[in-house]
Parts: structure tokens; sequence; C-alpha cells
């Protein structure tokens, strides 16, 4: 089979797609009499990674496959497409998943344990909303907390293949010193933001009130985790790629 034919019907296919795709979606791109083998789709994806070196857009690969987006570099311009700034998330939820993120899996006593205040329920229902964390589990204490961990869909959404991707905390800078955010794709057809920005339309997070005096202290034991593992394994056309992911 023709090699341009195959690299156009895969790059055809992930401008379409508004998603990451797997090889498999890749290859079933294609009739069976003439479907590609694994090794011709990847070689196809290396030409076309290749082919966009120096370009405005990119062949990124993400925790659920692999996806065309543009260029952190491009943000700022594209982003004029859309004048309208979304609403940009509270510095207590950025606190709340970053928590999340590096110590999962956690319970909501063992963030406000760290953080000094409650957790409010509407920054955890709009994390569960936008599915990036999702309960994995529930320590073996009193009443059975529920642990909470990130998902698939949070490690795509910051262009992270995996939670190892994360960059060091020593390496984060502070949250009053820069609109935070790790990675942040944006989606050519609803603009993010270059900062860790909300869609547009989710109502503001009241203030935290002060944790109660009773609140639970977090288990100095590892958890025992129910279910599937706290690392995401659950987990559009081109995107904007947010800062090349250290997560």
């Amino acid at each position: 089979m023709n090699e341009q034919y195959v690299r156009n019907v895969i790059e055809a296919g992930l401008l379409a797609a508004g998603r990451s795709l797997t090889l498999d979606e890749l290859a079933q791109l294609f009739g069976e009499a003439e479907r590609p083998v694994p090794s011709a789709v990847r070689a196809a994806l290396d030409a076309l990674e290749a082919d966009y070196a120096g370009r405005a857009i990119e062949l990124r690969e993400t925790a659920s496959g692999l996806r065309i987006q543009v260029r952190r570099d491009f943000a700022t311009e594209v982003s004029r497409l859309w004048p309208e700034r979304p609403q940009k998330y509270s510095r207590a939820l950025l606190e709340t998943l970053a928590l999340i993120a590096y110590r999962q899996p956690i319970t909501r006593a063992e963030i406000e344990g760290v953080r000094g205040v409650a957790v409010n329920p509407n920054i955890v229902r709009t994390l569960l909303e936008r599915n990036w964390v999702r309960v994995v589990g529930h320590r073996e204490l009193p009443g059975h907390p529920e642990l909470i961990g990130t998902t698939r869909e949070f490690l795509d959404y910051f262009g992270l293949r995996s939670l190892d991707e994360l960059p060091p905390l020593a390496e984060l800078r502070s949250l009053e010193d820069t609109e935070p955010q790790l990675p942040l794709p944006v989606s050519l057809a609803s603009h993010e933001g270059d900062a860790m920005s909300a869609s547009a339309g989710l109502a503001p997070e009241p203030t935290d009130q002060p944790a109660p005096a009773g609140a639970d202290e977090p288990a100095a034991n590892e958890p025992d985790v129910a279910g599937s593992d706290a690392s995401g394994s659950d987990i559009a056309g081109p995107e904007v790629a947010g800062p090349d992911a250290a997560g």
C-alpha cells in the first residue's frame, strides 16, 4: 500500500476525530483488505511527526492515544478566535486538584488536614463533573471515607501519558505568581485558555470554611483501595497545546 496514502488517511482521522485515537482505532480507518499492520501505522505517525517539525501543529501522545494539536507557542494568537475569557477555577479548587494528583488516593479529611480548611462540596462536585477525579475505593476507617484519585480524562486534558509525567513539586511555581496549571490543551472548537481556566458557565465556588475541629487526621498507614488503581485507569479536531508536560 502507498505509504503516502496511509499517512494521509491517518492524518485525516486524527484531524476529524475530536479526541485522541489509539493505534487500533487508526488501523480501523482502513478497509479490512487494505488495513496496515501496527508497525506501518507507527511509521506513518513518525512521518507525520517529522512533517510537523517547525510548524504550528504537532503530534501529541496522551494517556488515551494520539492527537494533532496546535503548539503552545501559538496558543495566544489562536485564543483570539474566542474573545470572551472563560471563568477561571478558584485557587481552592486548584489546590484540591493538586493534592489529589500528587497524593492520591486521598480522602477529603486528608485534603482538609493539609489545607487547613474544609473542602467545599462544590469543589469536588466540579472536579467530578469535569471527570478529572473519581472515587477509587474506601479507606479502612470508621465511616469508610471515600478515596479520590485522578482519571484518564485528567491525563488527556493536561497532555500527559501517565502520572509519572507530572512535574516535580519543587518545579511548580507558586499559585500566586502565575495562572496555575499543568500543560493545558485548548480545543480549537472551544478555547480553554493558557492557564488552568474553567469551562465557561460553571458557577463560582463558595469560599472555603475553616475545617471542623473534629476533622479526621490523615491515616499514617498506606490506604487500602477497593477497585481499580488511582492513577486514572478510567479515564478534540485539532487542539492547542498547553505547556509541554514535564503532567
